[in-house]
């Protein structure tokens, strides 16, 4: 069903093909979007562009600093030339310093607290300030969480508060931006091996956990999560928003 035909997506955050930006990427390509990318620096570039010219040869490429006020405002300039307006942006950006992760949060450091807020929440509140005169028949924008916002998960540590300020900040650009039809909505995804989780001491026995608790007893596909935001970016979801949305076999509801 191609419940996305004559509509434009931003997707920011793709890194490689195993990317769950990438698996919503498909989603929304196969369901008729038309998608621009965004990618910060020369080694992205490649791979990104590479795997565009692919997989979605015509898509847009924009490099974007996402630490940079001014570099957002100049990506989403530069894609509002080529396109009058834009339907979905998904944000799937997150960045913590490995030494952050690999000690007890309570030994965060300063500036890496600052930076995983910066990248991880910050991001996502500034991309859509910059997109909002795109969006000029209302729209959706998806950013991607995890369980550890919620709940203390061993070793996500900084990450984890990021995650709960990224959360805080969907509620918050829900209300800000509902009158002009704007949908805000999150997905909580079960772990994946993406590069971003290589990062993540122990990552190999939180798949496990999942598997072995999870009410579905397994882990979930990239692609589950890429149905859930074609959902969401979707008509079908015309009345949700402010919501975080978990596609993790049902493992968030479990006590244990």
């Amino acid at each position: 069903m191609n419940w996305m035909d004559g509509k434009r997506a931003v997707i920011m955050g793709v890194a490689n093909q195993r990317s769950i930006a990438w698996a919503i990427a498909k989603a929304l390509h196969d369901a008729g979007a038309e998608l621009a990318f965004t990618y910060q620096g020369e080694r992205l570039e490649k791979k990104v562009k590479g795997l565009v010219e692919k997989e979605m040869p015509g898509s847009l490429c924009v490099p974007c600093d996402v630490t940079s006020d001014e570099d957002i405002k100049n990506t989403f300039a530069v894609i509002g030339e080529k396109w009058d307006r834009i339907d979905t942006l998904v944000h799937a950006i997150a960045f913590a310093k490995k030494e952050d992760l690999e000690v007890p949060y309570v030994e965060t450091s300063r500036d890496g607290y600052a930076l995983a807020q910066d990248i991880s929440a910050y991001s996502f509140v500034a991309s859509a300030n910059a997109a909002r005169p795109l969006l000029k028949n209302g729209g959706s924008l998806i950013t991607l969480t995890y369980m550890g916002a919620e709940r203390v998960i061993p070793n996500y540590n900084v990450m984890g508060v990021a995650k709960a300020a990224l959360e805080a900040s969907v509620k918050y650009m829900a209300h800000d931006l509902g009158s002009d039809n704007i949908r805000v909505n999150a997905i909580s995804a079960g772990p994946l091996r993406t590069l971003a989780a290589k990062g993540v001491k122990d990552f190999n026995s939180m798949l496990h956990v999942v598997e072995e608790r999870s009410p579905l007893g397994r882990g979930i596909d990239a692609s589950e999560v890429g149905d859930t935001a074609l959902f969401l970016a979707s008509h079908m979801a015309r009345g949700i928003t402010g919501e975080v949305i978990h596609v993790d076999s049902g493992y968030h509801i479990m006590g244990m």
